[in-house]
């Protein structure tokens, strides 16, 4: 089974919170650190390694094209960017694990129902005739 992508960590959070991702992030940062904070810098440190997945992946097939010539100089540029992209995976692996699985074990709480309207008033009790004669 492969781990959610950051989009679809984001369209989670959005879902769970009922708002766009980018109306939680501004309505986080000026609150103390809760949930929706944690989530968010979770979601984030997840798109900052697929974002570095990728450059690590481009930056190899560079290394590596055909008619390219690959002397020791290269060879520690290949390593180094093998390295960098073992890392951001390792990275984006437990990041997604970890969001999905705290995500999983949240729900959105539905609004509370609405106010039942008053009861309306007894009717008053009619009066009886006096029976003073």
């Amino acid at each position: 089974m492969s781990c959610p992508t950051s989009t679809d960590i984001a369209g989670r959070i959005e879902d769970l919170y009922g708002a766009p991702l980018a109306d939680l992030a501004a309505h986080a940062h000026g609150q103390p650190p809760g949930m929706l904070s944690a989530l968010l810098g979770m979601h984030e440190a997840l798109a900052l390694a697929e974002r570095s997945i990728d450059v690590y992946r481009d930056d190899l097939a560079r290394l590596i094209q055909r008619e390219r010539q690959i002397g020791p100089h290269e060879v520690s540029h290949l390593l180094d960017g093998t390295r960098r992209l073992a890392e951001a995976v390792g990275v984006r692996e437990v990041q997604a694990k970890s969001v999905a699985a705290v995500l999983q074990s949240l729900a959105r709480v539905p609004a509370p129902p609405a106010p039942l309207p008053p009861a309306p008033a007894p009717p008053l009790a009619a009066s009886s005739p006096a029976h003073g004669r």
